[in-house]
């Protein structure tokens, strides 16, 4: 794995600010849609858990669930001021509109559910919290979901990496829980793929 998305070098380097800065952008900022949110929330509760990251558990779900629902908000109002000019953009190496066609479908599919579901899907995270900005969504049910989304997403997955790390298969065999945490993370991914193809629909 390229070290600068491997989650243990970017917790080794960066550190907690660096932590909650990386989920703002994914949950908030177009650009950060391929950072690796869930693998980064899993290890940051392992490597606490095996006193690699020495940081207290609380301070990690207060602050990690804080960045994320925050991301979320500025991703809404960055929808609500030039959403359509974004989503009409060519696209590039790093913007792709298949990224905003699937997260459109996700959203018109789940419906209220959205904002909440979307937190744990990797990519329509990122493009979802935009669209329901530039869709007028009432402010004020996105923000309870995104709240709600922010917590048991952020705190949910680092507790689950906090919890395994004290389990001794685990925490002998660290690299291969992340890197398999890794891959979990793109299970919907591949779903949605699969979905798609069945329904004769482009991936």
């Amino acid at each position: 794995m390229s070290s600068f998305l491997d989650p243990e070098h970017l917790i080794n380097t960066f550190g907690l600010i660096g932590i909650a800065v990386i989920l703002f952008a994914e949950c908030g900022l177009l650009v950060g849609f391929f950072l690796p949110g869930d693998s980064l929330l899993f290890t940051a509760g392992l490597l606490v858990a095996g006193g690699v990251f020495t940081v207290p558990l609380w301070v990690l779900l207060v602050v990690l669930p804080l960045a994320a629902i925050v991301g979320n908000l500025v991703g809404y109002w960055i929808g609500r001021r030039v959403g359509p000019a974004v989503f009409n953009r060519p696209d590039s190496r790093l913007f792709k509109a298949e990224y905003v066609h699937k997260s459109q479908e996700f959203f018109d599919r789940n419906g209220n559910r959205t904002i909440l579901l979307a937190r744990f899907v990797p990519i329509i995270r990122t493009f979802a919290t935009v669209m329901a900005g530039a869709s007028l969504m009432d402010f004020r049910r996105y923000a309870v979901w995104s709240v709600i989304g922010g917590v048991l997403w952020a705190g949910g997955v680092t507790l689950l990496g906090y919890w395994l790390g004290q389990v001794a298969v685990v925490r002998d065999h660290v690299e291969l829980f992340i890197l398999g945490i890794v891959a979990l993370s793109l299970v919907p991914v591949v779903i949605e793929v699969v979905r798609n193809r069945r329904s004769g629909r482009p991936a």
